[in-house]
């Protein structure tokens, strides 16, 4: 009992130790500050103290914070739980949910577990479905549940030690600072993909690119809020990229640096140049917009406007006010609708506009917008309101985007005319006048016009098309009839893969009041009953009438190009510029090069022709000296050869590198001096090539390596034994040179020639190049006793005459190439001791 005493007594004063050695470190600690302080630097000292002290105990509640948190992430795994991997897509995350909800609902399965299953199936979803928790989870391992680390986890850990921004006096990651306010804008990659990029071409967005440690963000934040509350009611769009949580989206638009602010408007980015106040900004998000979206208007050009209906196929509208110049709201609002409306600006104050003023009785002190169709002397629907708002307009282009009988110029007017049926009550007929663009034509049209203005059904639409524009649709719809326009077809659009149920109006159309009361009495009957649509078809996608030329989209694609090339030299954006200026200036040093390459082998070139002249004239002579240099000067001063042998033969031939070959010459004891020395001389020229490697090889030594090479290569050993052919002698390789592609594993063979009796004679690895597979026979066998004979007065000196020439044709690669399966084995070449 006394011993268990004892030992509990020491395990407690051991304890105690430790504690004061922690409680001596915090207190040395204080008191190097205090040192400090002491010392004359009395804020650095103060600063140190507490800056330890805060570091200490930060550290300390970081540490337990973490590690509450990784036991409760370790409990729970949603990618396990769901049983996907960690790069699954969202399609298999939802069908693997959808399977096993059904598997483990507590209604099916009675498991007494199953309930809690499921609630963990469907909390694993929820987190996995989500870009946001997702991301959260893979990079911190936190769920809803457990947030101490991470984004959320350090900002409630701030915020409940109030301190961290007291001293520090950062508002970074506070929940009333810039984040919240920008939570909303927050874009993803996915998001801007899917969502941003297709609707930048109904609106202009001004994205911010900041993240959580940018000082510069802090002082633009005031400015971009008030931008903001001002461009937003305008209808333009607004986004806000986080580069610590978005890097790949900020890579993506090309935003290096944060505080950056970029507009995205037809799917192009242009980054904002100058000092962020909000009135640049609002001219920024103005001069984004294209060129020439609303017509100025006045008494000179109103009727050329307002009569351009029929061209354009549009309604116009004018919008009077009293401002000079036009609001960014009707601007933006021309933006989304310029495929459906034409737009015109009418300046109350300008003295050229009273006319028009007068003549629609337009009330000065509101703005007021008219609708014109195909009536141009009467509006077809005004409004006006002093406080103009964006939902007033938009309800108002949305109800008059179409003429009262359009003309089908693309398959998009005809998909939003003419909709597929969904419901009964959503049903939609589209009566349809297939005419021309002849004189012959106006009655008719005028008249069908007519009917259409007095159409109130909203489940009727009148619509016209030109034959001569929309010829596939045209042979459909008349298909195995013998009437030609002008015929008026009801139809109905069944799905989107073009399917129809049609009625052709018999009796054609002429405009005529009978031709009025047979079209009605159709649509009457259609009312009653549906069934009266008995035709079927399959409708072509309609050609687009207003479809740019190739040559104009390429011009506009170039023009866009280059005002963005110019737009990053004036304000230095070279992060961006620098691929472009990459390639034009390695294309200018590389024709610069040329250029100076050129003249440099010019000038040696002439410098050489005399020493060449006079080779030629030794060579005409006889004399045996016979040396071809290569236009490539030597890179050095001698030739470097080195021997193939079983400890060079891996480096030097089985792994050389792609594109190099290894010159190797054949030689034995006795003719190494006299074949290095003249091998040398002959290849000296073309040391300049870095791709060329010269070797020798001793035949005494590895006359197997040489056989078993020769018998892979069979068109080279072919040639060997027609030689042989008829003798045992064993055959000479000296002299015998090899070109070997060691990558490739080929060889070229050159073969040695005496040129003292025949100077003018073709070399053998000529012959054998030049020689046909199909020539005769006997041809060939007198070639070959030459060629024997010729040999028994050899002279080893004169073994590599020709070598030079066929150096030439190795460099040109015309000398004929001899394929093998694989290099003889090391063993091959390993001399036996």
């Amino acid at each position: 009992m006394d011993a268990a005493i004892t030992t509990a007594a020491a395990q407690r004063a051991a304890a105690s130790s430790r504690l004061r050695v922690v409680i001596i470190t915090w207190r040395f600690t204080r008191w190097q500050g205090a040192e400090r302080l002491a010392s004359g630097s009395c804020e650095a000292g103060f600063m140190a103290g507490r800056a330890m002290l805060f570091s200490r105990r930060s550290l300390l509640l970081s540490c337990a914070l973490l590690a509450a948190a990784l036991g409760d992430a370790a409990h729970f795994d949603p990618y396990k739980i769901l049983g996907v991997t960690r790069s699954a897509s969202q399609p298999e995350i939802k069908k693997v949910y959808k399977r096993l909800a059904k598997e483990w609902h507590p209604d099916k399965n009675k498991n007494p577990e199953a309930e809690d299953m499921f609630i963990k199936i469907t909390k694993s979803y929820e987190i996995l479905s989500s870009e946001e928790k997702r991301a959260n989870y893979d990079r911190y391992g936190q769920t809803d549940d457990t947030q101490p680390y991470g984004h959320r986890g350090f900002r409630h850990f701030h915020d409940n030690f109030y301190f961290d921004e007291s001293f520090f006096n950062f508002p970074f990651n506070s929940k009333s600072g810039r984040d919240s306010a920008d939570s909303k804008y927050t874009l993803h990659f996915n998001q801007y993909v899917n969502e941003v990029v297709p609707d930048s071409f109904k609106r202009p967005y001004l994205v911010k690119i900041t993240s959580d440690w940018c000082f510069s963000c802090i002082h633009i934040e005031p400015v971009w809020k008030e931008a903001v509350q001002e461009l937003e009611p305008l209808g333009v769009g607004i986004g806000v990229v986080d580069v610590g949580y978005e890097r790949r989206l900020a890579n993506h638009l090309g935003a290096h640096r944060t505080p950056s602010i970029l507009g995205v408007i037809n799917g192009k980015v242009t980054f904002f140049h100058y000092a962020v106040v909000k009135e640049h900004l609002m001219q920024f998000v103005e001069d984004l917009l294209p060129q020439r979206l609303v017509e100025k208007v006045t008494d000179r050009n109103d009727r050329d406007f307002l009569k351009s209906w029929h061209e354009v196929n549009k309604p116009h509208v004018l919008l009077f006010d009293q401002v000079p110049v036009v609001p960014l709201l009707y601007k933006l609002t021309a933006f989304a609708y310029k495929d459906y409306v034409q737009f015109g600006y009418v300046d109350q104050g300008l003295s050229e506009t009273a006319n028009l003023l007068k003549q629609y009785n337009i009330n000065t002190y509101a703005p007021t917008m008219l609708v014109f169709k195909e009536n141009t002397d009467k509006p077809a629907d005004i409004i006006q309101a002093k406080g103009m708002k964006k939902q007033i307009i938009d309800e108002f282009i949305s109800n008059n985007k179409f003429l009262l009988a359009p003309r089908l110029v693309n398959q998009k007017v005809f998909d939003e005319l003419c909709p597929v049926k969904q419901f009964h009550r959503r049903r939609k007929y589209c009566v349809l006048l297939i005419t021309g663009e002849e004189e012959a034509f106006v009655t008719g049209n005028k008249a069908f016009l007519s009917l259409a203005s007095a159409n109130t059904n909203e489940v009727l639409r009148f619509a016209y098309v030109y034959q001569r524009q929309q010829q596939p649709l045209c042979t459909v719809l008349l298909k195995n009839r013998d009437s030609t326009p002008p015929q008026v077809v009801i139809l109905e659009r069944r799905n989107s893969a073009g399917k129809v149920l049609y009625k052709p109006v018999l009796g054609g159309w002429n405009g005529s009041e009978e031709d009025k009361h047979r079209l009605l009495e159709e649509l009457e009957r259609l009312q009653k009953d549906p069934s009266i649509l008995t035709h079927d078809a399959t409708l072509p996608e309609l050609n687009n009438e207003f479809a740019s030329m190739f040559l104009i989209r390429w011009i506009y694609t170039a023009y866009d190009y280059l005002s963005e090339i110019i737009d990053d030299l004036l304000h230095n954006n070279w992060r961006e510029m620098m691929p472009l200026l990459s390639l034009i200036f390695s294309a200018l040093f590389i024709l610069f090069g040329t250029v100076v390459i050129q003249a440099f082998s010019d000038s040696s070139d002439e410098k050489q022709s005399k020493p060449k002249a006079k080779e030629a004239a030794k060579t005409e002579n006889g004399s045996p000296n016979t040396t071809n240099t290569s236009s490539r000067p030597p890179k050095k001063n001698f030739v470097e050869v080195t021997e193939l042998t079983d400890i060079t033969y891996t480096s030097n031939l089985v792994k050389l590198r792609p594109g190099h070959i290894n010159v190797v010459l054949v030689l034995t004891d006795t003719t190494k001096n006299i074949l290095l020395s003249k091998f040398a001389k002959e290849v000296y020229s073309f040391t300049g090539s870095l791709t060329l490697h010269f070797s020798f090889l001793n035949v005494d030594k590895h006359n197997e390596w040489m056989a078993t090479l020769l018998e892979y290569a069979q068109d080279a050993m072919q040639i060997d034994m027609d030689e042989e052919e008829g003798s045992n002698r064993k055959i000479d390789y000296t002299g015998y040179v090899l070109a070997l592609n060691g990558h490739k594993k080929y060889l070229c063979l050159f073969k040695p020639v005496y040129t003292g009796e025949d100077a003018d004679g073709k070399s053998e690895d000529d012959t054998g190049s030049s020689r046909s597979r199909s020539g005769s026979k006997d041809e060939h066998q007198h070639r070959k006793s030459t060629t024997r004979s010729r040999s028994t007065t050899l002279q080893i000196h004169h073994k590599l005459d020709r070598l030079g020439l066929w150096m030439e044709r190795l460099m040109e690669g015309t000398l004929p190439r001899y394929y093998i399966p694989a290099w003889p084995g090391l063993d091959k070449i390993t001399v036996n001791k």
